[in-house]
Formats: structure tokens, C-alpha cells, sequence
């Protein structure tokens, strides 16, 4: 290059740093179904008291402010992908790109005047990747609050590796986004059904539940989490027999909606100034294979030639047949717990192993429980959704389990496999109320550890997914990220594992998904199985 491009080096906010989070005491407690509910028993989603260790991990995970948006909005000063370009900055030293190195490229954000923005707060995702080989990594995005960024990379691969950045959503988007979470935390509401004998009414019900008129308490006896219905008129609050969504309240200011346009200034790709790309030598002689990264963490792992590998921990092989994950998972009991996206691993292994066999529960296609057994190997493989808020068609009360509950009742021990996903229900309501569930859930964790500890738990993260304006509204990337930093945070330091599917969404070069298509989730399942069977040889 003829001209040099620094990267600023004041004001730096790393958007993936997450601290651990302290142990909070679980609530023990019994409750009934009554109405009605005292008003200081109710949850006020906006504003809930928050312990020293919430108040911490919010500290960590905020994003930063933007200036207050004009109403009606102007498009016109607003970030535009196609008025923002990226620049790969010149090599440190040699002039040479080498297996082992970093690459950095320097992002500059431009309104739709083409003026450069002057503050931070995008929501920038980035990958290196080559189509031919297969291969990808996710990039490090840090904001120094100015309107431009750095994307950093660690190049792991020899030949070509190319650049692409995405703007997911602009700093004004994400101020529409943390508003609505802060003034309409109900806007996806629930109902239930109530019946005895031939009388039955629907009401509505939620977390956060304006007491308004009788609601009836569904808060857990063991967990102490809250879920709220309100009373019927003429029934009981324990005639309750179902849950189901019930709806989604959109309340955008005017023109809000334009901040949220797909193929304008949502999901978009940024352009390069200059070359997109690198070729990339063979590590020099003595040079470790990647050198610890500027930026924290480091990348999980990278795709080559279609197969994930991980960067530290345990070795992923590749279990490409029925047979070889058949020896892996006999004697073993694989209990999945979560949403829709672990759903999907019981349904893949399903898929590819003929001799599972599953049995008809009965169960509704969406929430389950579902059961599957291969008799032979004494394999048994079960899934059970989460317990509310959850999305779902309908759910029969008795099977809306809390996976603390659930995993309290293990046993555990080496034959036993313990697989959490829990993220995407969450997304519209404020991320306290998601940081209290996951702290319920790693007390539960600890304790099958204490008693169980050659337990194998693996905890699926959040993944990235196509985005419309309903889909944004609901269940964003941005998001999805601050929860999934709230859950890394959450188990750090635990004898746990995990299947970072952000990177490996990101990563990948099939499009972003809520259910990731299979080439992903099979790469998501041999992590798993290379967790339960470790193989000695690399």
C-alpha cells in the first residue's frame, strides 16, 4: 500500500470481554397459585433491585451511548453501510502475511451523507474466510467510540484469506432496540388456557405483568422464578392447563422502522478500500502455530476444509458415520435441555443414526419431551424444552420444566451427558431477568458436579440468525450477543464445556440462521462427541 493507515489507538471498548459472575444464593421458597398478588411481590421488569454481582456483569456487557435520536428520525445521519469502508493495514514487519500472525483492518462508519460518523455504538461483526478451502474464522471487533473500529483476525491457514465485514445494526438502531427493552420488556406477551369441565377462559400472562387486575403466582417452588397469569373470572388459578404465545405488541416512533431495513442498513456488508484480501505464507521457522491474540478472548476455533477446529481444549475429530458415533454414545444417557436449537440436535442424531429409535410420546412437534433409545448399545438420548418465557405453540403446564429442577433430579456420573441451550426466549425481555435464570441453572450445575463429578455438561452459546424487522424487534443479534456474553460470563470458571455457536455461525459461510443449517450442526455434534469420547491421538 501507498499510504498508510494507522488504527486509533484512544477510547477502546472491546464488545466481547466478560468477566465471571459471582454466586448468587439461590431463593427457596413455597408458593401456590393465589391471587391476588401483592404489588410489591410483582416483577417490574424496567426497573428490578439489582445485587452488587449484577450490577458488575451489566458494567461489562454496556454498550456504548449514542446521542438521543431526533423524532421523527432522519435517515440521512444515520450509519450507511454503503458510505463506510474497511482498510487491511499494512503488515507490522517482514512485509509479509505468515501463519501465526494477526491482520487487522480498520473500519470507518459513514452516515448517508458520506460524512464520517463522529461516535461509536455500531454493531459490527466480521470474518476471515477462503470459499476454495473452506476455511473461517471470526474476527475480534473493537469500537474506539469515534465511528471507526478495528477487526482482528488471527491468520491460521496458508493461501488466500479475504475480509468481510457486516454491519448488523447502526448505533441509532441499537438505541431504538435498548429503548423498547427498557419501555415495552412485554411486548411479546403469553397466554393460557384455564378449563374445568365444560367452562374454560384465556388469559393473559407474562413475566413482566402489570398488576392491573387478580393475577394468579406461578413463581417456581424451588427456583423462586417468576411467571404470572392473570386470574381468570371464573375459574381457579390451578385449572391452568396450557402455555402458548399469545402475541407481539410493535410500538416503533415514527419512522423507526427505516433504521431496520434489510439489504439498507441491516445485515449489510461494508466494502473494502483497497484489496480484501491477503496471501498468507507458511509460519516462519520456530514461530508458534498462533501467537497470543492483542485482542481478548481469542477465537474458539476456525473452520478448514468444512471441519471445525479448536483453538485450545480438547481436539474435535470428525464422527462421520453412524458407526463411529454409535461406540461413542453407548452406555450413555445424553439428556438436552433448552429451545428450538437444541431441539435440533436430538433431531440430527435421529437423522444419522439408524438404530435410535424414538418413542412416541405423544408430545407436541415443537416443546416435546422427546425420547429416543437404541436398545443394542444402551443408548438413550432425551430432550425437554425450557420452562417460560417460551415461545412456543403450546405447551401443556406439566411439561414446563426448569432445567435447574430438571438437572437437580440427575444422578450423573461418567455414563451421563448433559447438554444446556437457553438464549433466544429471552431476547425482548431486560437481559436481569436472563442472568437470573442462567445463575439458577449454574447452582444447579455445581450441584450435580458436587455429587456427580465426571458429569460431562456442555452449554450451547447463542448463534446469529437472518434478521427482518419482526425478527429484529423480537429476537436481534445484538440481542442475542449481550446474552450470550452474560452466559460465558455466567459459567466461567466451571468444569463446563462449550459449543460456541456465534463463532461457528459467524464463521461458516452458509447464511446466519436461528436453526443452523446441518453442515454446522454436525460440526456442533462432533464437538460434543469429542468431549465424550476423547481420543488420544490427534
Amino acid at each position: 500500500m501507498s499510504n498508510e493507515v494507522k488504527a486509533p489507538t484512544n477510547h477502546v471498548v472491546d464488545h466481547f470481554q466478560t468477566p465471571a459472575v459471582a454466586n448468587v444464593t439461590a431463593v427457596r421458597h413455597k408458593t401456590t397459585p393465589t391471587t391476588p398478588v401483592p404489588n410489591h411481590q410483582h416483577i417490574n421488569c424496567s426497573h428490578q433491585q439489582l445485587s452488587p454481582e449484577e450490577r458488575r456483569l451489566l458494567g461489562s456487557i454496556a454498550w456504548p451511548e449514542t446521542p438521543r435520536l431526533p423524532v421523527p428520525i432522519s435517515l440521512s445521519t444515520t450509519s450507511d453501510p454503503t458510505h463506510s469502508t474497511f482498510t487491511i493495514l499494512p503488515v507490522r514487519a517482514g512485509g509479509q502475511w505468515h501463519v501465526g500472525d494477526e491482520l487487522e483492518a480498520l473500519i470507518q462508519i459513514g452516515d448517508f451523507q458520506g460524512r464520517p460518523k463522529q461516535f461509536g455504538g455500531d454493531f459490527l461483526v466480521a470474518r476471515l474466510h477462503d470459499p476454495e478451502l473452506l476455511a473461517g474464522v471470526a474476527g475480534r471487533v473493537v469500537d474506539h467510540l469515534n465511528g471507526s473500529y478495528t477487526a482482528v483476525f488471527p491468520l491460521l491457514w496458508e493461501g488466500r484469506a479475504q475480509v468481510e465485514v457486516t454491519l448488523v445494526h447502526s448505533s441509532e438502531a441499537i438505541t431504538v432496540l435498548r429503548r423498547l427493552t427498557m419501555e415495552q420488556p412485554g411486548r411479546v406477551y403469553f397466554k393460557s388456557l384455564f378449563q374445568s369441565g365444560s367452562v374454560s377462559e384465556t388469559t393473559v400472562c407474562n413475566v413482566c405483568l402489570p398488576p392491573t387486575q387478580p393475577l394468579c403466582n406461578y413463581t417456581d417452588l424451588h427456583t423462586g422464578e417468576p411467571w404470572f397469569c392473570y386470574k381468570p373470572k371464573n375459574l381457579s388459578c390451578d385449572t391452568r392447563i396450557n402455555h402458548y404465545k399469545g402475541g407481539f405488541m410493535q410500538n416503533l416512533m415514527a419512522k423507526e422502522d427505516t433504521l431496520f431495513h434489510s439489504g439498507v442498513n441491516m445485515k449489510v456488508s461494508i466494502r473494502a478500500s483497497g484489496s480484501d484480501n491477503v496471501t498468507v505464507l507458511p509460519k516462519k521457522q520456530g514461530q508458534p502455530e498462533v501467537k497470543s491474540s492483542t485482542v481478548k478472548p481469542e477465537p474458539a476455533g476456525y473452520y478448514y476444509q468444512g471441519a471445525w477446529r479448536a483453538l485450545g481444549g480438547a481436539t474435535v475429530h470428525q464422527f462421520n458415520n453412524a458407526s463411529a458415533i454409535s461406540q461413542c454414545l453407548t452406555d450413555k444417557v445424553v439428556h438436552l435441555y433448552g429451545d428450538s436449537t437444541i431441539r435440533q440436535w436430538f433431531e440430527h442424531l435421529n437423522s444419522v443414526l439408524p438404530d435410535l429409535k424414538e418413542f412416541n410420546l405423544h408430545s407436541g412437534r415443537q416443546n416435546g419431551p422427546f425420547m429416543s433409545v437404541d436398545m443394542a448399545r444402551n443408548i438413550l438420548v432425551k430432550f425437554s424444552c425450557h420452562a417460560p418465557p417460551l415461545r412456543f405453540s403450546s405447551v401443556p403446564t406439566n411439561e414446563l420444566h426448569y432445567i435447574a429442577n430438571e438437572l437437580d433430579r440427575l444422578v450423573g456420573g461418567s455414563n451421563t451427558v448433559v447438554v444446556i441451550g437457553i438464549w433466544s426466549h429471552f431476547s425482548t425481555f431486560p437481559i436481569v431477568l436472563y442472568m437470573r435464570r442462567l445463575q439458577s441453572i449454574r447452582r444447579a450445575v455445581l450441584r450435580l458436579l458436587n455429587r456427580a463429578p465426571d458429569t460431562l455438561v456442555v452449554i450451547r452459546t447463542a448463534n446469529l440468525k437472518a434478521l427482518t424487522l419482526y425478527e429484529t424487534l423480537t429476537n436481534s443479534d445484538w440481542y442475542s450477543l449481550q446474552r450470550d456474553k452474560a452466559l460465558r460470563a455466567t459459567f466461567k470458571g466451571l468444569n463446563v464445556r462449550l459449543v460456541d455457536a456465534w463463532e461457528m455461525s459467524l464463521a461458516h459461510h452458509l447464511p446466519h440462521s436461528l436453526h443452523p443449517q446441518t453442515p454446522i450442526i454436525k460440526n456442533m455434534i462432533d464437538i460434543v462427541l469429542s468431549y465424550t469420547c476423547p481420543q488420544k491421538n490427534g
